[in-house]
């Protein structure tokens, strides 16, 4: 019975991804969140950055929501930043908004707890390193200066969906450090840095970044974890993943 009770999850948290397939979310979700923490995932079908693309999911997305609530989930996410940035935040806020009302089930995307994070942080001067094009940059620049965050450098590799979606994990790895090394030599008055996007693997460089440079570095991840457990009020901070879990 003691070891049933270990492995039961206190905290279930449903996750709806904007891609089909998906693999470095959760390899990723289960190094950064504190044991017993379970994804519970359920996939769109995004075919590009755009607001096209997410307004042809938005029924998908509202199935999924049912569907998580029956799994008795204690939080919905809706992630990946590219859909903030193409709804635009009024959007997104009412979105939420729905979500909570059809369910009773708080709601959040990646961007808005990536905005509460930097809030948190105290972070108003934000470099960003990412693999996207200038037009959703700037979309994600927009989206985060409304929440109090201004992007003062950038550092990007311009590839579109399928191009990310095919990129090798090593080769990921690698840009992840050299987009966010850059950005931030690149901006020295930037008070942290933000390596976006959930479709490659970039845990391994906020260790790295956070001990090269002094200052704080969020991806998805850690910032809808940290947002997660902060709104449930449970302390629970987690080692080895950066300033901003480890708060």
């Amino acid at each position: 019975m003691d070891n049933m009770d270990n492995l039961e999850p206190w905290y279930r948290l449903g996750f709806i991804t904007p891609h089909q397939f998906v693999d470095n979310v959760p390899y990723q979700f289960y190094r950064l969140a504190p044991p017993g923490m379970m994804l519970v995932t359920a996939n769109l079908d995004l075919a590009d950055y755009t607001e096209e693309a997410v307004d042809h999911e938005l029924p998908l997305l509202w199935r999924h929501a049912a569907t998580l609530m029956k799994r008795g989930v204690d939080r919905i996410v809706i992630g990946g930043v590219p859909v903030g940035a193409a709804l635009g935040r009024e959007r997104v806020q009412a979105i939420l908004a729905e979500g909570e009302k059809r369910t009773g089930i708080p709601f959040s995307t990646d961007m808005e707890n990536i905005i509460s994070a930097l809030n948190y942080l105290g972070v108003t001067k934000l470099a960003i390193g990412s693999r996207w094009h200038e037009g959703l940059n700037d979309a994600v620049a927009a989206y985060l200066k409304l929440g109090g965050v201004e992007v003062i450098g950038r550092k990007t590799s311009g590839r579109s969906l399928a191009e990310n979606e095919t990129l090798k994990t090593s080769d990921g790895m690698r840009l992840a450090v050299d987009l966010g090394r850059s950005a931030l030599e690149a901006a020295p008055d930037a008070e942290a840095l933000l390596l976006p996007g959930g479709l490659w693997v970039t845990i391994h460089a906020i260790p790295l970044l956070e001990a090269e440079f002094g200052k704080p570095v969020l991806i998805n991840l850690s910032a809808t974890i940290w947002a997660t457990l902060h709104a449930a009020g449970l302390g629970k901070p987690v080692q080895g993943w950066g300033r901003l879990l480890a708060s």
